[in-house]
């Protein structure tokens, strides 16, 4: 069967371009493995087929004939398995690869979204400021070793892989919100990353339902 990925059908405006299928999509794109996107409705996440293939009502989740998965990293790394583009083949190049995928999702993303949730309340009480600042301090320990690593090579190892496509989207809302600013390398890995072809493509696959259901 053709590799399927869930995907919304409409998403509000400011989710739009982010939603975690466009990690697959773009994964997929990357391998060149063709895929169809199966798009839900927001009232078909909490329907009992489809809890069946994703379990929390997310996206995205994926299916190829062989397994059904979801969780946009370990999706990625499944389809990385499957292409020299994404992973290297020796036991040493996967398990670096796997490792910063983990690092992407575990001790990047988590402190990225604090500050964004924190900023989309828009607080602007005094001890609400002084909180962010805390917030600062702790992505700040994350980011730094990043921009030093990123300062001196394009690419989380010697070359691209499905390590960066996590990192990157990790870093992507950062990046949009201006929150980089005063990590140049980062943001410049950023840009890098996603003026690839195969990035262009998978976005531009995400947004397409977007705008022909804009008006439903």
């Amino acid at each position: 069967m053709t590799n399927q990925v869930s995907a919304f059908r409409w998403a509000p405006e400011f989710a739009q371009g982010f939603v975690r299928d466009l990690r697959v999509r773009w994964a997929l794109e990357e391998a060149g493995l063709p895929y169809e996107a199966v798009l839900l409705g927001m009232e078909d996440k909490d329907s009992e087929e489809y809890r069946t293939w994703q379990p929390f009502g997310q996206v995205p989740a994926y299916r190829d004939g062989e397994v059904e998965m979801f969780e946009s990293g370990a999706i990625v790394l499944h389809i990385a398995e499957k292409s020299e583009i994404l992973c290297p083949r020796d036991a040493a190049g996967r398990a670096r690869v796997m490792t910063w995928v983990i690092a992407a999702l575990n001790s990047v993303e988590p402190f990225a979204w604090n500050i964004i949730f924190f900023d989309g309340e828009g607080a602007g009480e005094e001890w609400a400021k002084k909180h962010r600042k805390e917030l600062e301090e702790t992505l700040d320990r994350k980011l730094s070793p990043l921009q030093q690593r990123l300062a001196a090579q394009d690419y989380l190892e010697k070359d691209f892989s499905a390590a960066d496509i996590i990192m990157s989207t990790a870093l992507r809302e950062l990046a949009h919100f201006g929150t980089l600013a005063g990590y140049p390398a980062l943001a410049a890995y950023v840009e890098r990353c996603t003026q690839r072809p195969a990035f262009v493509r998978a976005l531009d696959a995400q947004m397409k339902p977007f705008r022909e259901n804009a008006a439903a």
